[in-house]
């Protein structure tokens, strides 16, 4: 039989997986509302949806914190917003956490201490830039329980490519094959994850069941694995 590794990290996604917020277009409502410009939510919804399908994760490497500005820029345009447009685009990055109402999932903390407390590295791999994974982390206050977190500008890779995963290992002084990744994202997350070699899980809260995937429900759920 072939040697089983011990595992000796556990990486996780950060949005939807140990925090989340209110939807994006009810975050984009607000703050437009805060500078006066009442939009329909559905109006607001048909736009970011319209975003969301050009998502292109290799521009967002590239580009870092300025690709979200272009994303609201085109949001905006999309919502026929001309004046101070330039200006709103960036106050909406600016402000985008003091509306998002951010909140960590409930078992995330229990999660964190217990594996933890069995010496387990602990790390982030984001499609993330490193002011927002800065500031999620420090509002809940789980900054202290990883050794790493790589965002979009460590490697200029997103998920799914194998080289964020990997750089995020060779940091920590890891093998794939001592490693589990935990996300929510089947494509970004658990099939990145897989192709870099890793234990991929999928966090499934709301019991979807996809077939023949490793899936918890319950973030506890790691602890049977290490």
């Amino acid at each position: 039989m072939p040697k089983v590794r011990k595992i000796k990290a556990v990486l996780f996604d950060l949005g939807g997986t140990l925090v989340k917020t209110i939807h994006a277009h009810e975050i984009h409502r607000k703050i437009l509302e805060a500078h006066g410009i009442n939009v329909p939510l559905d109006k607001i919804a048909e736009a970011h949806g319209a975003n969301q399908r050009e998502l292109d994760v290799e521009e967002m490497a590239r580009l870092g914190e300025n690709y979200w500005i272009k994303w609201n820029l085109r949001m905006l345009e999309r919502l026929g917003i001309k004046e101070n447009r330039e200006f709103l685009a960036r106050k909406i990055d600016e402000l985008w956490w003091e509306y998002a109402e951010l909140t960590a999932y409930p078992d995330v903390q229990e999660t964190l201490a217990n594996l933890s407390s069995k010496r387990i590295k602990m790390g982030i791999v984001t499609n993330g830039t490193e002011k927002d994974f800065k500031q999620i982390l420090q509002r809940l206050s789980l900054t202290n329980y990883f050794d790493i977190v790589v965002g979009v500008e460590a490697c200029k890779k997103a998920k799914p490519h194998k080289e964020i995963f990997l750089h995020a290992l060779a940091r920590l002084h890891v093998k794939p094959e001592e490693a589990i990744f935990v996300g929510d994202s089947f494509e970004y997350d658990y099939e990145g994850a897989r192709k870099a070699g890793l234990k991929p899980i999928l966090i499934d809260r709301d019991g979807k069941g996809l077939a023949n995937v490793n899936s918890i429900r319950h973030l506890t759920e790691l602890l049977k694995y290490v």
